[in-house]
């Protein structure tokens, strides 16, 4: 059972963090050149989505953007589910000559992010990969840190951070909750 204890980020919050991230990334890259933005499935791609939108008002280009699906890449994947839902992976542009900065909602393990770099690995052979997170609650398990990051939000394993994005949940917020 899951009992939420605390909003983390409202809405606003969530879009301070946001744009902030979009300059910071555009700070680090020098501009926009070559640059584009992969989410991973599912609530990385609104965010990475949200991005790619604020760099457009920043910069006056959008910057190209894609979505992973990384399910068969996962080494948890027996654990999860045996029929696993697939939501598809949907990359249109070539990855040989772009930073590519994955998008998602929380880094925990590192796990998800591992499986990603895999994924991306098979698509293509990106000069640089960097990772912009919402939220990191710490906890690794492999030597996987994000280059850009809306909050870090210590926690403890019996927490669980709860992201919830307008394009799929009808809101926007990040709250704690305990797991009994």
């Amino acid at each position: 059972m899951i009992k939420e204890k605390a909003l983390i980020m409202d809405e606003n919050a969530m879009e301070r963090a946001l744009t902030r991230i979009s300059h910071e990334i555009i700070e680090k890259n020098k501009g926009t050149q070559n640059l584009a933005l992969v989410g991973i499935q599912r609530r990385g791609v609104p965010l990475a989505r949200r991005i790619a939108q604020k760099i457009e008002l920043s910069e006056g280009v959008r910057p190209e953007t894609g979505i992973l699906d990384i399910t068969f890449y996962r080494d948890d994947l027996s654990i999860i589910a045996w029929h696993p839902v697939i939501n598809g992976t949907e990359i249109n542009f070539t990855l040989d000559d772009k930073k590519i900065i994955l998008v998602d909602d929380v880094l925990y393990t590192g796990r998800t992010v591992r499986a990603a770099i895999e994924a991306l690995m098979d698509i293509g052979r990106p000069p640089v990969i960097q990772l912009a997170i919402l939220i990191d609650r710490g906890h690794r398990e492999l030597p996987i840190r994000a280059d850009y990051v809306g909050k870090n939000v210590p926690t403890s394993k019996t927490e669980l951070i709860q992201v919830r994005v307008r394009e799929i949940d009808g809101v926007n917020s990040v709250t704690i909750a305990d797991i009994e």
